[in-house]
């Protein structure tokens, strides 16, 4: 397979600008037949046979059940998708990466990551209720901007109703623990009301979630992150609504909200564990100090579209989106200041806000008297404006910084011997503005003055790429696409502890700029569905995080090199209704860790993920569903890091059935089915002598389920 991907590298790629594709689903196991659905994260009408890009579709059902099965957005795309790394099994996203780099989330196309000071938060922003069908983007682009140097996740809510009259869905589950302990105990309602009269519709739903504790592979409590915060014992109350009119037949405006707020319950506090004596950290009842730990999302967008307007396809997008995120706190080496509270004595905790306002236009048209070149023109602008405060004590961390990307681009896809030969390319302007006050940094970081201003770049995002398709079913390609990011600013501007310094002269806005390169296959016959795919991502100027003694990461700029292996395939076997499936993942990034232009070390847990063996068996057949899923982390040595960072590796297998009875679905998952014991992903690669933040990953854990509609 390496020979073959090898013989057909082409340097070439994508990476324009989104509205919808048409992408086939995976086959319908009870049909035998291939469906065809709408895609919106790739900002074209054309299909994806005619874009060099690896795409994954995770539609609303399979979300429903592996969401029942793992409990959250990140953990089942983690669990599907072998390029994803481990989760941390915590509600930060700090060190989780798709494809050795961090993805892009976004919810119909609205970034939620913030660019100035990343709280890594970004994947908890809507509850799963409401999302129609996930959009998976493999590889550094710039399709939706700023921050999709992994790829992109795209959350797409769920659709109007076809029909006049009312409609909608319950759900009702509970979860507990092996044990069935109080503690561990949980239970999610939701209800989701649909309403069409003519051209108008209009959706609402609201889903409340309570947690329990996680316990581990032994019966033990899962310890708890003092500093990022948590997911176990927490509430979390959403809200969704929807409204619609068509204006034409082709024509539509729409208006969507959404928000979601989780907040900690404070029943316990963390315990230190022993990493020498293999004591993991776990918790004891308790009130934590200060205020609970909360994430709170708010999101509003207005959208026009008309698929036949003056006979090409026309998109306007408006959006308004803020989140406010209290962490866990503590008294942390950071947060001390000998003119507050003695040393060692300081309590206090963290809150990031951020407001975003932006929009996005775009208009895609086969050239007339020449329909086989189709052409995409467009422009977006966000504006982000965020601050990171010190909540006990009122103390300043990031100063409010305005961050500006105004960006046109242009995307042209030519159509060549009946569509056997595509070939694709476009650039993408940048221009990108911050604003940041005079500030006074933390006394930890000396107390220093710092002069503010208005750094600034600009630069031209390239793309290309080729697609063959010689017969139905079968289709390689090559591409190269340019994706950006900017170092995590807030954390460049909290450690500076230099006098003197001014932000015109200091601060190096210089972007991220991952230049990936990947090479296909696909092949999609009879009850056959496979794919090769080799790609390699490089950055001049990267972005690595290194970890401070007290869990708070730096960023750290190194050049950084990745490349990766995804082979997946998926057979329907001849017995009825069953169907297996396999994939694997290889990657492997160096980075230079003392400037002298030689890769010299391997990037660590925090950057990259371990190589990953996926197995599925899936049963599909009347009123009965089931599925058994493994997920096979390999171990890793890490060359030029600490060897007691190696990572030994662990094994996790989960199960599902489902029965479709008249009024509704029951379902029953178990996660981790063999209750493994096993030190996360994360906790096993980073930090060798600290015993706060040595934790163990959740054990067998049960959920029940029923979901009706109407």
């Amino acid at each position: 397979m390496k020979f073959v991907l090898g013989a057909l590298m082409l340097s070439s790629a994508w990476a324009g600008g989104a509205i919808a594709q048409d992408v086939p689903e995976r086959d319908d196991a009870a049909t035998g037949q291939r469906q065809e659905i709408v895609i919106t994260a790739a900002r074209t009408n054309l299909p994806v046979s005619a874009l060099p890009l690896t795409v994954d579709i995770i539609d609303r059902e399979t979300l429903a059940r592996q969401v029942t099965v793992s409990g959250s957005v990140v953990d089942a795309v983690s669990a599907l998708l072998p390029a994803f790394s481990p989760t941390r099994e915590k509600i930060t996203g700090v060190g989780e990466t798709l494809r050795g780099r961090s993805p892009l989330y976004a919810i119909n196309g609205i970034p939620q990551t913030t660019p100035i000071r990343d709280g890594a938060r970004d994947g908890y922003t809507i509850d799963p209720f409401f999302i129609d069908r996930i959009e998976v983007i493999y590889g550094s682009n710039a399709l939706q901007g700023i921050g999709a140097t992994g790829g992109v996740v795209n959350q797409v809510t769920v659709s109007a109703p076809k029909g006049d009259g009312w409609s909608g869905r319950t759900l009702l589950q509970g979860n507990a623990g092996d044990d069935f302990s109080g503690a561990s105990l949980g239970g999610k309602v939701a209800g989701l009301l649909n309403f069409r009269s003519g051209r108008f519709d209009a959706t609402g739903g609201v889903a409340f979630e309570r947690r329990g504790v996680f316990l581990d592979g032994r019966g033990r409590r899962v310890g708890y992150d003092g500093n990022q915060s948590e997911i176990q014992d927490t509430d979390t109350l959403s809200f969704f609504g929807r409204a619609g009119f068509d204006l034409s037949s082709t024509a539509r405006f729409e208006v969507i909200a959404n928000r979601f707020r989780l907040q900690g319950n404070n029943h316990y506090v963390p315990v230190d564990g022993s990493r020498v004596r293999g004591i993991p950290a776990t918790t004891r009842r308790g009130q934590t100090p200060g205020q609970p730990s909360t994430g709170v999302a708010q999101m509003v967008s207005a959208s026009l579209t008309d698929s036949d307007l003056g006979g090409g396809a026309f998109t306007l997008q408006g959006f308004y989106n803020r989140t406010s995120d209290t962490f866990a706190g503590g008294i942390l080496a950071t947060f001390q200041d000998a003119r507050i509270a003695p040393v060692g004595t300081l309590f206090d905790q963290s809150r990031n806000v951020s407001r975003k306002l932006g929009g996005k236009v775009s208009y895609e048209r086969a050239v007339p008297g020449f329909e086989a070149l189709t052409l995409t023109a467009g422009f977006d602008a966000l504006l982000d404006r965020t601050a990171q405060t010190l909540v006990q004590t009122d103390r300043t961390w990031v100063p409010q910084t305005d961050f500006r990307s105004l960006a046109p681009f242009a995307q042209g896809n030519l159509k060549l011997f009946d569509g056997v030969v595509r070939l694709a390319g476009g650039v993408r302007y940048e221009n990108v503005q911050l604003d940041i006050p005079d500030y006074t940094t933390l006394a930890t970081a000396n107390a220093r003055f710092v002069t503010g201003g208005k750094p600034s770049f600009d630069r031209a995002l390239w793309n290309g790429g080729v697609v063959l398709e010689p017969v139905t079913g079968i289709r390689a390609y090559g591409s190269y696409a340019e994706g950006y990011t900017i170092a995590d600013i807030g954390r460049v501007l909290r450690g500076i502890s230099q006098p003197n310094i001014r932000i015109d002269n200091f601060l190096d806005l210089t972007p991220v700029i991952s230049n990936n390169r990947e090479v296909g296959v696909e092949v999609t016959r009879g009850p056959l569905i496979a794919s090769g795919t080799y790609y390699r991502s490089s950055s001049v100027a990267g972005q690595v995080l290194v970890r401070n003694d007290d869990g708070i990461f730096n960023v750290v700029r190194q050049p950084i090199d990745i490349d990766g292996l995804e082979l997946n395939l998926d057979v329907r076997i001849p017995l009825p209704g069953l169907r297996v499936g396999t994939g694997y993942s290889h990657v492997t990034g160096r980075t230079d860790t003392n400037a002298d232009g030689i890769l010299d070390a391997d990037l660590d847990g925090a950057n990259i993920s371990p190589d990953r063996l996926n197995l599925n068996v899936d049963y599909n057949r009347g009123p009965l569903s089931a599925r058994v899923q493994g997920r096979y982390y390999l171990s890793r040595r890490f060359e030029g890091q600490p060897i007691a960072n190696d990572f030994s590796g662990y094994q996790l297998f989960d199960a599902y059935v489902a029965y479709d009875l008249s009024i509704g679905r029951v379902m029953l998952s178990v996660q981790n089915i063999a209750d493994a014991d096993y030190v996360t992903y994360y906790s096993d690669t980073q930090g060798p002598t600290d015993n706060a933040r040595f934790y163990t990953g959740r054990g067998r854990n049960f959920t029940l389920s029923w979901q009706a509609g109407f």
